[in-house]
């Protein structure tokens, strides 16, 4: 999925997303991954990391739901589910990043209660990111 999901990106930006993601940093309890199943199949996903340049939040990484599966809810469910391993895990609030050409995503994080913030990180000088966050 993680390489669909960079496929994604090359359609909509030209190249693979670029970010420094390690594995590790999506294990416990630092971190957590989820993979979602229909009928036994890998469809959706989503994680998230503790982001210390930003006071310890919780960086929400690589939410994505394949296309046959879309429209049926399953990104609003990942998102509700990592939101509530963050808080479970002590974490106060969910930050992320997505880029302008991704309305779906922006559309899902102002819809689930996420507002505009400053861009963080590597993204911080990108003109076609846009950062937003969320107190749990």
């Amino acid at each position: 999925m993680i390489a669909d999901l960079q496929q994604v990106y090359v359609e909509r930006y030209g190249d693979v997303d670029v970010t420094p993601v390690d594995p590790a940093q999506f294990a416990a309890p630092l971190g957590y991954f989820v993979i979602g199943y229909l009928d036994d199949a890998p469809v959706a996903c989503g994680g998230w990391r503790v982001n210390d340049e930003l006071d310890g939040a919780a960086e929400i990484k690589r939410m994505y739901v394949i296309d046959s599966a879309r429209g049926k809810g399953l990104s609003r469910l990942v998102l509700a589910h990592l939101e509530l391993t963050a808080s479970e895990a002590g974490l106060r609030r969910m930050v992320l990043e997505t880029g302008l050409r991704q309305p779906e995503a922006i559309a899902l994080y102002t819809s689930s209660g996420y507002e505009q913030i400053d861009n963080f990180g590597v993204y911080r000088d990108h003109p076609e990111s846009r950062c937003f966050g969320k107190s749990l």
